[in-house]
């Protein structure tokens, strides 16, 4: 059994992740606060965002990896605030890696030891892994440490037939963005037009991208820009 576990499936991109996976016949496991409404996905609740909640996973995800031939770890779960760094309390920006990067490093290192040879670990960036833009600080300084993870597993991982890379999207039509962005159709309108098709990405694009990343080993060490190409201004 080919197996994907993917962190917050509940919606967005996510959602799409888990969808796609359980069209090519893997059992797909979800580790999110709220459950994915897709039927066929086993939904193992649990906080990232809270310290040391991915310690007690072992029982309810090492028997599923132990039936796997090959495993896709997914790690999707994030959040974006609107903050800045002359205003940037140091408790927010500890809950927001909290979530974003620490959960990561406890969820390799409970998986990892289980994962055979042809698996792989994809971690979901964003532009702002290599850039930033004013008003989501913590959201920046998370990306740019999660693109230092996948660079650390890269080079820690060599020789044990697992390959990582960055998928790193562009603005998608999620419901994080939209609720950013609240009903403003204007400012909805400003955002699709810094990509050059001129339309936001959708979620099933990206699961698209990363279905093809995991069968990918000649992608080991990546960091791909999936966002339609953004215009420079």
């Amino acid at each position: 059994m080919s197996l994907l576990i993917v962190t917050g499936a509940s919606s967005g991109i996510g959602r799409a992740l888990a969808t796609r996976f359980l069209v090519d016949g893997h059992g797909v496991v979800n580790v999110s606060r709220r459950p994915c409404p897709e039927a066929g996905v086993e939904n193992i609740p649990c906080d990232l965002a809270e310290p040391g909640a991915v310690d007690g996973l072992g029982p309810a995800l090492i028997p599923w990896l132990g039936r796997a031939s090959r495993v896709c770890l997914v790690h999707n779960a994030s959040v974006m605030h609107r903050d800045r760094i002359d205003a940037l309390q140091s408790d927010h920006l500890r809950a927001v890696l909290e979530l974003n990067i620490v959960a990561a490093n406890a969820l390799n290192r409970l998986v990892l030891p289980h994962m055979p040879a042809g698996s792989s670990v994809i971690y979901i960036g964003s532009t702002l892994a290599e850039k930033a833009v004013p008003g989501v600080a913590s959201y920046v300084i998370a990306k740019h440490a999660l693109a230092g993870m996948m660079r650390a597993t890269c080079q820690d991982l060599a020789g044990r037939g697992i390959h990582t890379c960055m998928i790193c999207p562009g603005f998608t039509d999620t419901e994080q963005l939209r609720g950013l962005v609240g009903d403003d159709a204007a400012t909805l309108a400003a955002i699709a037009g810094m990509s050059a098709f001129d339309r936001l990405i959708e979620p099933e694009e990206i699961a698209e991208t990363v279905a093809f990343a995991a069968r990918a080993p000649v992608l080991n060490g990546a960091l791909i820009h999936a966002n339609l190409g953004q215009r420079e201004r």
